[in-house]
């Protein structure tokens, strides 16, 4: 037996999905992050509105910044690592 409506939602575009962000790509994969226990309670306490999108343009500026940038700090690392 159907359910729903006989002859569909005629109010239907009124309630599409709509993207809510403009990324190049679907957002479909999923990740975890281990954060301390305070920052959780912050989160969930609503101190960050969206804080998924805040996350992810967080993790894209990153990805984007210079090599060079991330240079030195790999650079000593490995310089510290050869001096023991």
């Amino acid at each position: 037996m159907p359910k729903g409506r006989p002859g569909g939602n005629p109010d239907l575009a009124k309630y599409h999905f709509e993207q809510k962000y403009d990324w190049d790509e679907p957002c479909s994969e999923r990740m975890q992050l281990r954060m301390p226990p305070s920052m959780k309670a912050a989160i969930k306490a609503g101190k960050i509105s969206d804080w998924q999108e805040v996350a992810r343009k967080a993790i894209a500026a990153a990805l984007e910044e210079k090599p060079s940038e991330k240079a030195p700090a790999a650079a000593t690392a490995t310089t510290t690592a050869a001096h023991q």
